[in-house]
């Protein structure tokens, strides 16, 4: 049984690549992205969400030591 802060952790993680989904099956449609700047606006959100996870996974691993 997970822990609510783990259960937290994977729903986070689960929303966040479900935004990049989105993001990317936009992209890949060529709607929403009408000019160049739109397209790196949406290419750099996609960034900072891919970012995000990788950032929770080494928080998760320097708690994981500390407490480990």
């Amino acid at each position: 049984m997970l822990t609510r802060q783990a259960f937290y952790e994977a729903e986070l993680r689960k929303l966040l690549q479900a935004e990049i989904d989105r993001l990317l099956e936009i992209l890949g449609n060529g709607h929403g992205t009408p000019d160049y700047s739109e397209y790196r606006h949406q290419i750099g959100k996609i960034a900072g969400l891919r970012t995000a996870i990788e950032l929770m996974a080494e928080a998760d691993a320097i708690v994981s030591k500390s407490h480990g």
